[in-house]
């Protein structure tokens, strides 16, 4: 082997793991600020809990409340909205939805690899739980199903008791765009 080639080779090595190192600090960072997010939109909701606030209008990017699935071991902050700077950080409510103290189908949306990856696990009879300064609603899942991108279906609004819907990508171990949606269907108890 040359010594070029040699030279060529050890330069392609160290740009590959300059490469490796900084995607790794990029991803580090991002976890730490959607933690420090989480954590903040958590404090905010309990100080606002206390003093009994109850907004009429959650505009975006506001708080909107907490939701937990107590056996997933899943508790998260909800923020108004669902465009991609709130769903890196926190999950989102779909703002063409109902807000869950108001009669209908609340939809929320979350990243299979973020905060919403538990949901693999959820089975029907889960018990929901999303917190608001408002009132503390509670949610029994009643089925699950996997649908396209596209179907709008699932937030169509529903007579009868208030509905919860929360959407993931799906299938849950799957590298880039996921062709599908896995959603979770709750009704209100």
């Amino acid at each position: 082997m040359t010594a070029f080639r040699l030279w060529l080779r050890h330069l392609v090595e160290w740009l590959l793991l300059g490469f490796g190192i900084g995607c790794l600090g990029v991803y580090a960072y991002e976890t730490v600020e959607a933690r420090r997010f989480q954590a903040e939109q958590t404090a905010a909701f309990e100080r606002g809990a206390r003093a009994q606030a109850a907004p009429t209008v959650v505009k975006r990017g506001g708080l909107v409340g907490m939701l937990d699935v107590p056996r997933l071991q899943l508790s998260t902050p909800v923020i108004q909205g669902d465009d991609t700077g709130t769903l890196k950080r926190a999950v989102g409510h779909l703002p063409d939805t109902p807000m869950p103290w108001d009669t209908g189908n609340s939809a929320i949306a979350g990243h299979r690899d973020g905060l919403f990856r538990p949901l693999k696990n959820v089975k029907i009879g889960d018990e929901i739980r999303f917190r608001t300064t408002r009132d503390e609603f509670r949610y029994r899942v009643t089925k699950t199903t996997i649908v396209e991108p596209d179907d709008l279906s699932v937030l169509a609004r529903q007579s009868g008791p208030a509905t919860l819907t929360l959407i993931t990508c799906y299938p849950f171990y799957y590298v880039g765009s996921a062709p599908k949606r896995f959603v979770v269907h709750a009704v209100r108890q």
